[in-house]
């Protein structure tokens, strides 16, 4: 189980037993790394996965971030006739993957143009382990998320050439 798209196993144990199951898992003969948030994370990212908070929260809904089919509409809700609605007549923006082609790494809050016009911002960036890719997230104004549109990141206050490229990254 796990956030990751990959297998691996979450363990939930009283905090006074933390170091003892270290010291047993660490003590075996199976090929075992410990693996920190900021792993877990770039994978998750890899993956295409959303994370509440970065990626998705109350200001976006599940059609803008690309989870229209895990959104059923044809039940009455809160946010069902909005949901229906951007269903059949698109959205203003929409969560795209982006692949920064010259040097850089866009971050979470990073800027997008499309020449000199904002039309977009990262919502998480990393370097990618599996391509050595500097790969990101973020939203766009829909007229530009078509797949290999040319856009720029301003990372640092320079503009870096990117693309929109599919999901998932790896």
């Amino acid at each position: 189980t796990g956030y990751t798209g990959e297998i691996g196993f979450e363990l939930y144990i009283k905090n006074e037993n933390a170091s003892k199951l270290w010291d047993l898992l660490f003590s075996t003969d199976i090929e075992l790394k410990p693996i920190g948030l900021a792993a877990r994370n770039t994978l998750r990212l890899e993956k295409g996965f959303c994370l509440y908070g970065n990626d998705i929260d109350e200001s976006v809904t599940p059609i803008e971030a690309g989870l229209g089919w895990i959104t059923k509409t044809n039940k009455q809700t809160i946010c069902g006739n909005i949901l229906s609605d951007q269903k059949k007549l698109g959205v203003e923006k929409k969560l795209v993957g982006i692949e920064i082609i010259e040097k850089g790494i866009a971050r979470t809050g990073y800027s997008i143009f499309h020449n000199d016009e904002l039309v977009g911002e990262i919502t998480s960036g990393s370097i990618s382990p599996s391509s050595n890719k500097s790969i990101a997230m973020g939203y766009v104004k829909t007229k530009y998320s078509d797949f290999n549109t040319i856009l720029s990141v301003s990372i640092r206050n320079k503009m870096i050439k990117s693309k929109i490229v599919k999901i998932p990254f790896y």
